[in-house]
């Protein structure tokens, strides 16, 4: 499938992401990766968002992907551990940390899915420093804190910025945990291997991550927060369209290469 876009005076064919192509980024990609993690306690809210508002927010090249016509905005909590590089262990007073995301979805002119970030919060300064300085992400150094009480995950943020409010979360997974079946909306929105950043200069790079399906279920959602994404530059109301969690996994990350 193909759509135009003219951003500009220069018309050019955009392809659109094909359920192929969208399965086919699960497979591990060729090459040395350059890092391994395990992503923890994840919870994945999404709200149904306006697409011509997220394409302009978008630099370009990039192209906001779309379910059922549909454009999506994230915010996804969750527990970073045994963050390395490939040559090192873990250490234990750098490699656990606190990352809550916001994020939606996009594809460039070759239809290749993936995620872009608007802002990650985190409350380790080393990994802030080398997201911002090697993957060309925006991190933010905040005060957060997690905790599991009796099945039920509780999860705080707040930026450190005098004006930041904090935003609360918690839920209570769901009993049930399965891959999300291809060409369903929890498909679309959790089985993203591809991101795109852009450096200070404005250029576009892209990288890959690699894990096992997401095994996702229906979490019950005690307390949200949109406080996220109104830093984002987004405005949300009530609660979101789609909530999953899901069970953790082992990641491994490879180098950032130009998009484009």
């Amino acid at each position: 499938m193909f759509t135009e876009w003219s951003p500009s005076s220069n018309s050019q064919i955009v392809l659109t992401p094909t359920e192929a192509q969208r399965s086919g980024f699960r497979v591990r990609p060729d090459g040395p990766f350059v890092g391994r993690q395990r992503w923890n306690q994840l919870l994945f809210a999404h709200w149904e968002i306006d697409s011509a508002t997220v394409q302009a927010s978008l630099p370009g090249g990039l192209y906001v992907d779309t379910f059922a016509g549909a454009a999506y905005l994230g915010i996804v909590p969750f527990a970073m551990e045994r963050v390395r590089p490939a040559w090192l262990p873990a250490l234990p007073w750098v490699s656990w940390f606190l990352e809550l995301n916001v994020r939606t979805y996009v594809h460039d002119a070759r239809g290749r899915p993936g995620v872009w970030f608007y802002s990650l919060d985190c409350n380790r300064a080393l990994a802030v420093a080398i997201a911002r300085r090697f993957f060309h992400l925006p991190y933010f150094r905040a005060r957060m804190a997690a905790s599991l009480f009796e099945g039920k995950i509780h999860y705080e943020s707040q930026r450190c910025d005098e004006n930041a409010t904090a935003s609360r979360f918690a839920w209570t997974p769901g009993v049930t945990s399965a891959p999300a079946a291809p060409s369903s909306l929890e498909f679309f929105l959790v089985e993203r291997y591809l991101l795109f950043a852009a450096d200070p200069a404005g250029r576009i790079y892209s990288g890959r991550v690699h894990h096992a399906p997401y095994r996702v279920n229906k979490p019950s959602l005690a307390e949200f927060s949109v406080e996220p994404a109104r830093q984002a530059g987004f405005h949300l109301e009530g609660g979101p369209t789609s909530v999953l969690a899901a069970l953790p996994v082992d990641v491994s990350i490879f180098p950032l290469v130009p998009a484009f």
